[in-house]
C-alpha cells in the first residue's frame, strides 16, 4: 500500500487524530512543523508531500502567507491544502481560497469529517496527477487554464518559441532484434534518461511519436539547446549502462528552429489530444532529419542562432545551406558541438578554421580550393561525414558544371 505523506503545520492536537489514523488502515506518514517557516522548510526538503493541514493563526507567519508561498512552487491541483481555523466568516474562507487553499475546515471538529476530506482531497489530487501524465500541468498554464477541467477542444495559444525534435538513430534495425516487451522497455528507458532535461529547460513536451520527441521551449532557444545538450551528456552516460548490459549504444539527432506556431488542443468531443501547427514544424523535423545526412547530434536553424541571447556560450560552427522539401527559401543550418563526446568536439574545433574556409571557397564556386581546404579537415578528422559529403558534392558538381547563380545551396527531395 502506497505511503500518503502529510505535513501539518502548528496543530499538535491533530497530530494525535492522524497518528492514530496511521496506526489503522490509512496508511498515513505525518511530519509536523511548529510554525510556518519550519513548515517551508520541511517541504522544501521532502518533495514526497501529498497535503498540507495549515492552521490559520500561527507565530511568525499567518497560514495565509504560508499557503501563498507554497502556491509559488505547487498548483493546488498537485499538492492540497486544507486549512483549519476557528474563523468561519464567509470573508476569512474567501481570503483563504485566493490564497490558494482548496478547503477549510472549521475548528472544533469532528476527527472522522478530517479524516474523511483528507481522504477526499488525497483521492481528488490523484485523480488530477494522473490527467497530469497525459496533459501535463505545463500545458494547462501555457493554454492559461487553471485547471485540466477548463481545456477544451480548439484551446490553442499563438506565439514565437523554439521548436525541439528529436529521435534515435537506426531504431528500427534495433528494434527488428528485439521482442516487442524488450522494445518498450529500450524507449521507455531511453525517455526516462531525457525528459527530465526538457522539464528542467521550461520545455513542454508536446508528443511522443514511437522513438521521437517534439517539444516546444516558450522561453526562447536557449533554453532548447541548453536542454539538448544536456540530454546528449547524459545519454552519454546512459550508454555506459547500457554498454555494462552488453547493448549497443544509442545515438540521438536533434533538430531546433525558432518561429511562431500555435500550441493547442485536436481532435473531437470524445478524443482530444496537444499538439503544436505550423510550418515551422515541419521545418524543425526537416532539420532534425538532417542529422543523419550529415553525421551530426545537435542541428540549428538560422533563425534559432540569430534568437540566441548569448550565443557565445557554445561552440557552433556554420554547417551548410539547405533548401528542405516543402520550404521554397534555403535555409542556414549551424552544428551545436557542446553535447558531443570530447574527443569529436575537439577534433571539430581544432579544424574549424579549415572547414570554414572549404565552406566559403564551396558558397563561391571554387571546387578546387574548397576540395583543398576539406581534405585538409579530413586528414585531421577522418571522421567528419559532413567534409566527406561535400567531397561527394564537389565530384558531382565537377562533372556537370557549377549552376548559374549558384550560392551554395543544395536541394534535398526527400523528408
Amino acid at each position: 500500500m502506497q505511503l500518503i505523506q502529510l505535513l501539518l503545520y502548528y496543530i499538535a492536537n491533530i497530530y494525535v487524530t492522524c497518528k492514530d489514523a496511521s496506526a489503522h488502515c490509512y496508511n498515513y506518514h505525518v511530519t509536523q512543523a511548529l510554525d510556518g517557516k519550519e513548515a517551508l522548510a520541511a517541504l522544501e526538503q521532502d518533495k514526497n508531500i501529498d497535503m498540507i493541514l495549515l492552521d490559520v493563526m500561527m507565530p511568525n507567519m499567518s497560514g495565509y502567507e504560508v499557503c501563498a508561498k507554497v502556491r509559488e512552487k505547487y498548483p493546488a491541483q498537485s499538492l492540497p491544502i486544507l486549512m483549519l481555523t476557528a474563523k468561519n466568516r464567509v470573508a476569512d474562507l474567501v481570503i483563504g481560497f485566493r490564497f490558494g487553499a482548496n478547503d477549510y475546515l472549521a475548528k472544533p471538529f469532528a476527527k472522522d469529517e478530517l479524516l474523511t476530506r483528507v481522504k477526499t482531497h488525497l483521492q481528488l489530487s490523484k485523480i488530477t496527477n494522473a490527467y497530469g501524465r497525459f496533459v501535463p500541468h505545463e500545458y494547462v498554464k501555457l493554454l492559461s487554464k487553471e485547471n485540466i477541467l477548463d481545456v477544451n477542444l480548439g484551446d490553442r495559444v499563438s506565439k514565437k518559441m523554439a521548436i525541439f525534435f528529436s529521435d534515435i538513430r537506426s531504431f528500427t534495425s534495433i528494434s527488428e532484434k528485439m521482442t516487442s516487451q524488450e522494445t518498450f522497455a529500450f524507449v521507455n528507458g531511453y525517455l526516462q534518461q531525457v525528459c527530465p532535461e526538457i522539464r528542467a529547460y521550461n520545455g513542454l513536451i508536446i508528443k511522443f511519436m514511437g522513438d521521437g520527441i517534439m517539444a516546444v521551449f516558450p522561453e526562447g532557444a536557449d533554453d532548447a539547446i541548453q536542454s539538448a545538450i544536456s540530454q546528449l551528456k547524459t545519454l552519454q552516460k546512459y550508454n555506459q549502462t547500457l554498454k555494462a548490459m552488453g547493448l549497443l549504444p544509442m545515438k540521438i539527432g536533434i533538430g531546433i528552429h525558432w518561429g511562431h506556431m500555435m500550441v493547442g488542443i485536436i481532435g473531437e468531443e470524445t478524443r482530444m489530444s496537444g499538439d503544436a501547427l505550423s510550418h515551422n514544424v515541419n521545418l524543425t523535423s526537416r532539420l532534425e532529419g538532417l542529422t543523419k545526412y550529415y553525421g551530426v547530434s545537435l542541428l540549428i536553424s538560422e533563425s534559432a542562432f540569430k534568437s540566441l541571447k548569448y550565443p557565445q556560450k557554445y561552440q557552433i560552427r556554420f554547417l551548410d545551406r539547405a533548401s528542405v522539401k516543402g520550404r521554397d527559401e534555403p535555409i542556414n543550418v549551424y552544428e551545436v558541438l557542446d553535447g558531443e563526446v570530447d574527443y569529436v568536439r575537439e577534433l571539430k574545433l581544432r579544424t574549424q578554421a579549415d572547414f570554414e574556409l572549404a565552406v566559403e571557397y564551396y558558397r563561391l564556386g571554387d571546387l578546387v580550393g574548397a576540395k583543398n581546404y576539406f581534405e585538409k579537415v579530413l586528414a585531421v578528422n577522418s571522421s567528419d561525414q559532413t567534409s566527406q559529403l561535400y567531397l561527394e558534392r564537389i565530384e558531382e558538381l565537377t562533372a556537370t558544371g557549377v549552376p548559374k547563380n549558384w550560392d551554395g545551396a543544395w536541394a534535398f527531395t526527400q523528408k
